[in-house]
């Protein structure tokens, strides 16, 4: 049997088990559950996990059953099954395997997920932001992003990210892509203005996109970074998209000046209220020109977001996501190919959207190219980059660890407006670094005192 027949077959096998939980999904799940354990009865992390996952999704009172609920309930019923197919059985299931074979192949990282930006251009001009710098002069044209999707399907990646710029400035060009690409997931971090009823209607007819709109928090946190208005337009935004049953999230930046908002009870509460079903967290970083490092985080304000997040987990019906905090469950830095990349719309294939050097260009190396030349095999020798995965980003909290990669691959910077010399970047963050490591060393070991209880007591 050759590897594309016997994808199909796994492929329709799963998609037959998700039709049957999408019958009767409060009657179906713990079989399908159960199914899942016999399945996978001999792999050590699947099967504690659907164990605990039935557990909780048996008690109408959890908030991870809550939360599964309002998939049902909320969501266009074409529009669930598209993203589990998409997400759990292409991009999980079948990309995985793609991407662990190239890995063993070619000794270098695979990406679960491919980050690009369409446009450089943006309609707001947020502080902070290193695209209100580079303004309408770069971009990626359809055909390009189209072979960069076709180039990562072989690899093995079926889930597609959109930044920029305001991505949705190409919102007629995305929505071709999601039409050319309908076993693949879109998303895109978008500012939300530019979502309006036509672009809702598309959403409903591909089915295979969802945006994740950035907001600071309330209307004055939103507004002081983003200007004046951005909060109001967000909330309508929210609005027709609930109102249309499509599945949407949020898109935080915790800052010095906004960290006790968004991880209020309040603000997430609110969030929820207006139909959002995941948050993903990021914190400041001070890349480009118009960096501002006098926004990057306290010490107290990260490790304030490190316990908000973990009990929003336990206690609301909203999926959450910390990319610095929670570098323990992903065994540190995610970049590099490790799980996603990021491609500028110069083309200029970088290992993250925050580390802006590279010596690859879509334009003149492939994919695969890319991930075996010098920028990301450094990555990949080199993560993670501390034991303690509370300190995974080699800029924020290892910022030695960028600059010798840099060095020592002769990337360049991709800063159009003003290359920016990796020591000097490096250099902002060291004191923010050296402040996070003594907090996340006590956190590390309570987490470790944690785990070495919990096997003792098995004992």
């Amino acid at each position: 049997m050759d590897k594309s027949m016997g994808e199909s077959i796994k492929a329709f096998g799963l998609k037959k088990v998700l039709d049957y939980l999408d019958a009767d999904p409060e009657r179906n799940i713990s079989r399908v559950v159960d199914w899942l354990i016999k399945v996978a009865k001999d792999n050590d992390h699947v099967v504690p996990r659907a164990r605990s996952a039935k557990q909780m999704l048996a008690d109408p009172s959890n908030n991870w059953y809550q939360l599964v609920k309002s998939l049902y309930t909320d969501i266009d019923a074409g529009i669930r099954k598209k993203f589990f197919e998409n997400v759990l059985v292409n991009a999980t299931v079948i990309g995985t395997k793609r991407q662990d074979k190239i890995m063993d192949k070619y000794g270098c990282n695979v990406p679960w997920a491919i980050l690009m930006d369409p446009t450089s251009a943006c309609n707001l001009h947020c502080t902070g932001c290193w695209a209100a710098e580079y303004g309408h002069k770069m971009s990626l044209d359809y055909d390009t992003l189209n072979n960069i999707i076709e180039q990562g399907k072989q690899l093995g990646v079926f889930a597609y990210l959109y930044s920029g710029g305001e991505p949705l400035i190409r919102k007629h060009d995305i929505i071709k892509l999601c039409e050319k690409h309908p076993d693949c997931a879109f998303l895109a971090f978008t500012n939300g203005t530019l979502i309006d009823e036509a672009f809702a209607d598309d959403m409903l007819r591909v089915k295979n996109f969802v945006p994740a709109i950035s907001i600071e928090g309330f209307e004055e946190e939103t507004d002081a970074r983003r200007g004046r208005g951005a909060y109001q337009a967000v909330v309508k935004a929210m609005e027709l998209l609930k109102s249309q049953k499509l599945p949407f999230g949020i898109s935080c930046t915790y800052t010095r000046q906004n960290t006790e908002v968004i991880g209020s009870e309040e603000f997430i509460d609110d969030m929820i209220e207006k139909g959002v079903k995941f948050a993903w967290f990021f914190t400041y970083i001070p890349v480009g020109y118009g960096a501002v490092p006098e926004l990057i985080a306290t010490p107290e304000q990260r490790e304030f977001m490190y316990h908000q997040i973990r009990k929003f987990r336990e206690t609301k019906p909203i999926f959450t996501l910390d990319f610095w905090n929670d570098g323990e469950y992903s065994a540190g830095c995610i970049a590099g190919g490790r799980r996603y990349l990021h491609i500028n719309a110069n083309g200029d294939i970088e290992p993250c959207a925050f580390i802006h050097y590279s010596d690859s260009n879509i334009y003149h190396t492939t994919l695969l190219e890319a991930l075996q030349r010098p920028l990301f095999m450094q990555y990949h020798k080199g993560q993670p980059f501390n034991d303690n995965h509370l300190r995974p980003c080699p800029l924020l909290d290892n910022p030695e660890c960028l600059a010798a990669m840099v060095d020592n691959s002769g990337a360049k910077s991709t800063e159009i407006m003003h290359p920016e010399d990796v020591h000097e970047l490096c250099g902002r963050c060291k004191e923010a670094a050296a402040e996070w490591a003594p907090v996340a060393g006590r956190l590390w070991d309570e987490i470790h005192g944690y785990n070495m209880l919990a096997q003792y007591a098995k004992v």
